[in-house]
């Protein structure tokens, strides 16, 4: 990862409507990053409202507009997953 870059690594649907399993985006908010990776991937608006986010490890709750990402920064994007 560039360093002055935010790593966002989705998973299963959310890969699949993105079509890789990571990208490199410039730091901003939660919001402003998943906007970005909708305007490059349309389909990914399918999806979005159903998944979970995590920075570092820790679920990001509330108003995603207020949640800062820092460049260095990993993100998961976590769709809801089937089976046990």
């Amino acid at each position: 990862m560039a360093t002055g870059s935010v790593e966002v690594h989705l998973f299963a649907a959310a890969r699949a409507a993105v079509g890789q399993s990571s990208v490199s985006l410039e730091p901003g908010t939660l919001a402003d990053l998943l906007d970005r990776i909708q305007a490059a991937a349309p389909a990914f608006a399918r999806v979005r409202p159903q998944c979970s986010y995590l920075i570092e490890g820790v679920s990001a709750h509330g108003d995603l507009d207020l949640v800062d990402v820092p460049a260095g920064t990993r993100v998961d994007v976590l769709p809801p997953f089937a089976g046990g």
